[in-house]
């Protein structure tokens, strides 16, 4: 990975570059919000996450009724709720012979979640990664955007559910979940630590933002990111556990030592409105 500056964190599978600190203030997290002042849209999502992941931990899954509660907030998020335009610099390609870099907006995170938006110049690509042990929501705040998504192929023995073992060269079956463009305003997608295609990639075919939820976040080492790539069913067809003709809709995924090289997130300071702790 190309970085350029002082190395910050890891969050949502990227190494990050950090152009300013942002950390909240000993006299941010002391203030207090007034009885009578109406929260914003991203304190409510704060406070939301902070009940429903209180006790989050790896393979933790809210209830239906809490992840209605989440999803419900985020429907409803507009980009001038965190502070973000198209208009902004982080949306520009200014290097046209690199590939674009992503800028990462960090909201909050603790042990339980974390919140935090990616800014994609047209074009850009954040390369198939898994998501170990989390629920993760994701919302498109503005433009379109392609999603693929996979889930591991599991065989059920004694009504437990086991992955199928890789093959010799590495490779393991999976399900394609969703394979589409998504444009702004759409539904939140929700994945599990199962289910819901926990291996996703993002295009983005315009300048566009998602803000993500991750509940618990990613870990060094209990829950660090894998990335893959995917190839073709028919590549290994002959050995296939399973009956499924041409493959249409599977592939196999190969673990990528490391972070992919193309990919660089420059991390950047968030100036929508404060989270009050408390």
């Amino acid at each position: 990975m190309r970085v350029e500056g002082e190395l910050a964190t890891k969050s949502s599978g990227a190494q990050l570059v950090s152009k300013k600190a942002n950390r909240p203030s000993k006299k941010g997290k002391r203030r207090q919000r007034r009885p009578d002042c109406k929260p914003t849209m991203v304190q409510r999502l704060f406070d939301t996450c902070k009940v429903v992941f209180a006790e989050a931990t790896a393979g933790f899954v809210p209830p239906p009724e809490d992840v209605s509660r989440i999803r419900s907030i985020l429907d409803s998020l507009k980009p001038t709720d965190v502070g973000l335009s198209p208009k902004l610099p982080f949306f520009k390609n200014i290097d046209t012979s690199m590939p674009p870099s992503i800028t990462y907006l960090h909201v909050y995170e603790c042990h339980q979640f974390s919140i935090g938006i990616f800014c994609l110049p047209p074009s850009a690509i954040i390369p198939l990664h898994n998501h170990p042990g989390m629920t993760v929501f994701s919302k498109i705040l503005f433009g379109s955007m392609h999603i693929k998504s996979y889930d591991w192929v599991v065989v059920s023995q004694d009504s437990v559910e086991d992955p199928i073992e890789a093959l010799s060269s590495g490779e393991r079956l999976a399900k394609v979940k969703t394979d589409e463009v998504f444009t702004a305003p759409c539904e939140t997608s929700i994945l599990y630590p199962a289910s819901g295609g926990n291996m996703h990639c993002f295009t983005a075919k315009t300048k566009c933002a998602v803000l993500d939820v991750l509940g618990p976040p990613y870990s060094i080492p209990d829950r660090n990111c894998t990335y893959y790539y995917d190839r073709v069913y028919a590549k290994h067809a002959g050995e296939s556990p399973l009956d499924i003709g041409q493959g249409d809709g599977y592939s196999w995924l190969h673990e990528r030592a490391g972070q992919p090289e193309e990919l660089l997130v420059i991390g950047a300071e968030y100036s929508g409105p404060t989270i009050v702790e408390g």
